[in-house]
């Protein structure tokens, strides 16, 4: 058994994990690869082959040919793409090998598709771990090494007309980070490596039993059998309080039922725990028509579908800059009315913005509510359509001051179920407040997926026939969103009619 980076890096994780990983492939993959998955793969692929334009004309060793790499090596080959090096027991691919005639070495860049903004502790030594592991392989090889460094997308470039590679990309040395790990990295590799090779699975649990449920790993279900599913773990931002989800873990407690009384958590913390050990519905009538009373006619129910590009396409883009493609807009006149049904959709490859705009103005009534789902991101968008678009910037900071968020009744829990679980998410309140409408009929049934389908669209990598099945498929799904929102609108008027009737 050769221990790759890629399962090192696992192991260093969860080491359970890594075990099934290598070792029963079929619970490890049981699950299918999401589309925010698979979005950050097909992003990967792309920076990674853009990067070798930094270092044009370089030998690119295909299909994991170290015999050839060796080759390479030995002719001491200025650029190397994807070499990979092997030892008995340890294998690793780089991502560029460039040789420094004046060090007499190679140096090595590991591509990231990530950005430099916001890096963590946690982060930077993840990145310092994935370059000595391959800075070690490679010294078992007698590869001589120079400097060592991350290359990753500038947060701060914004594209002009052509796409500038030497400024997109920012190369930070890493060499000082690896340092400091060397002494323990040789230990860490062979215990990873004899964990890997035990011949039978290790007993749980593993280390993710004091993770929130964001942050377990993808075997944990089948590793800790004994977690119910809705547990601790799924406790409203629990991960935030690392003390306090392990204490409850140590004492046994793993059913959200089972939390004390006397447990100290935030108000948002308890009142979910209460709802589902109560069983009851918790509504504050009153500020929920306090909420409704803030709407004014007429209503404008509006959902963007985007698009997060890592390497920018258009100008005035940066790095994993949106792209607004799309957007479902009902609209009620008036106390009563039928819906009036508006959508945009971009369906070509040039920049979308000043045709979403335009549509956008055109069907927005100029007065009233325009209600969302998490303003956050519609706001967002607005703002950097309106920094690239400055033509139109008093318009879209006129839709900002009208925004009204139909999730703030449950975020701000307004309005309490049990199965709700602590969410609010549309995907979670939905389902609750109006079983009517699923999503699981449709084609497309998330965001993710929904660009996803618009980038494959777009980009020509579908048939025309194809294409257009895709647009008919997101134009359904971007209208559910908006009927959606209305609906629990129309849910939450009846709660608070039904409440005022009955005193």
């Amino acid at each position: 058994m050769k221990l790759s980076k890629t399962n090192f890096l696992t192991w260093r994780d969860c080491p359970h994990n890594a075990w099934i990983k290598v070792n029963k492939p079929d619970i490890f993959n049981a699950n299918p690869v999401s589309a925010f998955e698979q979005g950050l793969f097909n992003t990967g692929n792309e920076v990674d082959e853009l990067a070798r334009d930094l270092f044009p004309s370089g030998e690119l060793i295909e299909r994991g040919d170290a015999a050839k790499t060796r080759t390479h090596i030995k002719a001491r080959t200025s650029v190397l793409y994807q070499p990979v090096f092997e030892t008995r027991r340890f294998t690793t691919a780089c991502d560029i090998l460039v040789w420094d005639d004046d060090a007499r070495a190679y140096d090595l860049y590991e591509v990231k598709s990530s950005t430099t903004r916001g890096e963590t502790k946690a982060r930077r030594e993840l990145y310092a771990y994935d370059l000595a592991f391959q800075a070690a392989v490679l010294a078992m090889n007698d590869v001589p090494l120079g400097k060592l460094y991350l290359l990753r997308l500038d947060s701060a470039y914004e594209r002009g007309e052509n796409l500038d590679v030497h400024a997109l990309f920012h190369a930070e040395d890493f060499s000082a980070d690896v340092a400091s790990i060397t002494d323990t990295l040789s230990l860490e590799m062979d215990g990873a490596h004899d964990w890997m090779s035990i011949g039978r699975e290790p007993e749980g649990p593993c280390v993710c039993l004091h993770k929130s449920r964001s942050n377990h790993c993808t075997s944990f279900v089948h590793i800790n059998p004994s977690v119910p599913d809705y547990s601790v773990h799924d406790i409203s931002r629990i991960g935030l309080s690392k003390r306090k989800l392990a204490s409850l873990i140590d004492a046994g407690i793993m059913d959200i039922r089972g939390v004390p009384a006397d447990t100290k958590l935030s108000t948002n913390q308890a009142n979910q725990v209460e709802a589902i050990k109560s069983g009851r519905t918790k509504i504050d009538h009153d500020r929920v028509r306090g909420f409704l009373e803030t709407m004014v006619y007429p209503l404008a129910f509006i959902d963007y579908e985007t698009y997060p590009a890592g390497v920018p396409r258009f100008k005035g883009f940066h790095p994993f800059d949106q792209i607004p493609f799309q957007f479902s807009l009902d609209i009620i006149l008036e106390p009563g009315a039928e819906i009036l049904h508006h959508d945009f959709l971009k369906t070509g490859s040039d920049c979308p913005d000043e045709e979403f705009i335009q549509n956008l103005k055109r069907a927005l009534p100029d007065l009233g509510s325009i209600i969302v789902w998490n303003k956050k991101f519609e706001m967002t968008i607005n703002r950097k359509l309106a920094t690239r678009n400055p033509t139109h910037g008093e318009f879209l900071e006129s839709v900002n001051a009208r925004i009204v968020d139909l999730e703030d009744v449950f975020s701000k829990q307004i309005y309490i179920h049990p199965r709700f679980k602590g969410r609010s998410s549309i995907k979670s309140i939905l389902p609750v407040l109006v079983p009517k409408l699923s999503y699981k009929e449709l084609e497309i049934q998330e965001g993710a997926s929904a660009s996803e389908a618009w980038n494959q669209m777009v980009s020509g990598s579908v048939s025309p026939e194809e294409g257009e099945e895709i647009a008919h498929n997101l134009i359904k799904y971007c209208a559910l969103d908006t009927m959606a929102m209305v609906e629990i609108w129309r849910t939450l008027e009846e709660e608070v009619i039904e409440y005022q009737k009955t005193g």
